[in-house]
Formats: structure tokens, sequence, C-alpha cells
């Protein structure tokens, strides 16, 4: 199991999660009610699942791909931390991840 803190964008609220491997963190963000919309469904498409990973076993992840890169750049606010939750698998040997939600998120869904 993963234990992931999601921490709102102005560090007023966490939620602690638990979650297994193999999940996709954008799923389990979503089904955790944290206000990423994930608009194209993990094709890459946007950034509004744009997240910052800011601690737990953020060095077990692997890189991002270029295309996320570039899909990155269109995501306000990117930067050295920022992720597409879409494009996260977690993995057995995640034990814990840190997940900031961006300022300024909207999530049309709701």
């Amino acid at each position: 199991m993963t234990r992931i803190r999601f921490i709102s964008a102005d560090g007023s609220q966490e939620a602690l999660v638990e979650s297994k491997p193999g999940d996709r963190l954008l799923d389990v963000a979503q089904a955790h009610g944290m206000p990423l919309e994930g608009t194209c469904e993990g094709a890459m498409a946007c950034s509004t699942c744009h997240v910052y990973l800011v601690g737990g076993d953020v060095e077990k992840l692997p890189p991002p791909a270029e295309e996320e890169e570039d899909m990155l750049d269109f995501a306000a606010g990117a930067n050295r931390q920022s992720r597409l939750a879409c494009q996260i698998r977690l993995t057995a040997d995640i034990a814990s991840l840190d997940v900031k939600i961006p300022r300024g998120v909207v999530d049309m869904s709701r």
C-alpha cells in the first residue's frame, strides 16, 4: 500500500489516503474528492491533472516522458516538482507520496 497525503493549494488542509500498486494517481485523487479534472482521461492532451510532488518516495518514480514535459509547459505555475497525475502509476516500492494541489485548479466536472 502507498500512503498519499494530498495537500490543498494554500496548505491549510490535508487528506491522508491509501492506494494499492497499479493505481493511477489521478484516479486516487478523484476518488477522494481532490479537485483534479483530468479532462483528457490520461491521453496527455491537457494539463488539468497537474500536481506538485513535494515529498515521500518521489525519487522512486520514473522521470516524466518527453510528452509529459511538453504538456506541463501548458500548466499554470509548473515547476520542477510538477507532474501530471494521470501519468503516475503507483508501485509496491512507493511507500508514500506527498501531493500538493496547485493554486488556480478549476474542476469543471463539479
